[in-house]
């Protein structure tokens, strides 16, 4: 049993953790950077600790500062959230170098799955089905020409350590490939510290459909279902639903069969998602696999019934899952919209400020994760996003009725925010229709 968790994160995700630790009983630990001091996972949590300032490289990045305060203050385990260092393998280690429990996937998974191109390996050596494209890294511009030949224009070339939409690029043909080769592997470099790429066939305008899995460390690995993310910005979603309105029953059967065998295939543990595009027959192919809770997790709370996070918490103690796969039933739909501080109109640039009033929306079936107040100041040194809307209804035109509601019914004054621009999505012909594919904000942008 874990007496205390220090959670390494900050915003939403941050208040989200301490709530499940106070259901459990687990008295909760926050960082935070002096730009968060007032921020409302500092206030919530039972200790606090400040971890330094300026850039996240300084304090939400630092592996030793986090390790150091949760030594001193006494933590038994440490809480990722998403993003900073929740896929970091070697933060894992040293959490384990100094007695302290991660919670999350072990180091040796995270690597192997946080390796695009290793990972492309593993599923097809696991028979899941994967994008035609290269097995191995590629590691120059010559190499990567010829493998872009085999494999047919249009190709995607990607950063190996990559996430976020950063060190991706889509070539055309072969007079744009050496430009976008050398564009994506600066850009893996400069994030990520790798410079390593793979190339795979680019599939136009997929849709985009994750299935969220569990598993424990006795062997039992569950399949919560799907949640569509085809709505997104600059490679980054901006609305989640569950279930997808693109899939038939078969399909959604084997993609969750096919994210079991991928977790099994390396042997996971805890909360990970195994990511899946579309083409336009309806063909799925894996993917990634993100192997932490994700941003949208609230969906398939939504329509499971579960908590994902005290989920996590307990197998990280070493308790078998509270479900089996035949106990998980999905009920009605869910839709989750992000809401980010930036504007729309200036391709989503980041808006901070201070928040000079909020009223959220709620009732019946409408959840709203956030870490705002009134006279909050959002910071310009970490990501836009500053809370999600998540609603519940029987079916999908219910959930967009009530979702329509809720935008509706949120004020967000003194920052600009994507407020109009989710509650213009909801009244999308397309969009509502369930056409939504990865191309579908830029088509929507055009109209303007």
């Amino acid at each position: 049993m874990f007496h205390k968790i220090l959670i390494a994160n900050r915003g939403e995700i941050a208040v989200r953790i301490i709530r499940a630790c106070r259901n459990m009983g687990i008295r909760s630990v926050a960082v935070y950077s002096k730009e968060d001091k007032d921020s409302l996972h500092v206030q919530l949590a039972d200790q606090r600790i400040c971890i330094g300032e300026g850039p996240a490289r300084n304090n939400y990045l630092n592996m030793q500062q986090i390790v150091t305060a949760a030594l001193n203050i006494g933590a038994d385990a440490i809480h990722p959230g998403f993003g900073f260092l929740s896929e970091n393998s070697d933060f894992v280690r040293l959490c384990e170098e100094h007695g302290i429990a991660f919670i999350g996937p072990s180091a040796d998974v995270i690597d192997s799955m946080g390796n695009k191109s290793h990972a492309r390996k593993t599923m097809m050596e696991a028979g899941v089905p994967v994008v035609p494209g290269t097995k191995d890294p590629v590691y120059d511009v010559e190499t990567g020409e010829k493998l872009a030949d085999e494999i047919g224009y249009p190709v995607m070339i990607k950063a190996s350590s990559g996430g976020g939409g950063k060190g991706m690029r889509v070539s055309r043909s072969k007079d744009d490939f050496e430009f976008n080769f050398n564009m994506a592997q600066r850009e893996s470099a400069n994030a990520f510290g790798d410079d390593t790429m793979y190339i795979e066939k680019y599939i136009e305008n997929p849709r985009h459909v994750e299935i969220q899995i569990m598993a424990d460390t006795h062997g039992n690995v569950v399949a919560l279902g799907e949640r569509d993310c085809s709505v997104q910005r600059n490679h980054q979603k901006l609305i989640e639903e569950s279930p997808s309105p693109a899939i038939t029953a078969n399909t959604r059967a084997s993609m969750n069969h096919d994210a079991v065998l991928a977790a099994k295939a390396v042997g996971y543990t805890n909360a990970g998602t195994i990511e899946f595009i579309l083409d336009q027959s309806g063909t799925y192919y894996f993917m990634e696999m993100n192997t932490r809770i994700q941003v949208e997790h609230g969906v398939t709370e939504m329509v499971t019934g579960t908590d994902l996070i005290i989920e996590q918490i307990r197998v990280a103690m070493g308790e078998p899952l509270s479900f089996t796969q035949q106990e998980v039933t999905p009920r009605g739909h869910a839709i989750e919209c992000r809401i980010n501080a930036e504007i729309p109109e200036k391709n989503f640039m980041p808006s901070p400020g201070v928040v000079k009033h909020l009223h959220l929306p709620s009732g019946n079936g409408v959840r709203v994760d956030t870490g705002l107040y009134t006279g909050y100041r959002i910071p310009s040194e970490y990501d836009s996003m500053i809370a999600k809307v998540i609603v519940h209804a029987p079916d999908r035109d219910a959930a967009i009725q009530k979702m329509r509601s809720a935008l509706d019914e949120m004020v967000i004054l003194g920052v600009e925010t994507n407020l109009d621009f989710q509650y213009r999505i909801m009244k999308n012909p397309e969009f509502c229709e369930g056409n939504a594919d990865t191309g579908f904000i830029e088509r929507l942008l055009k109209i303007d």
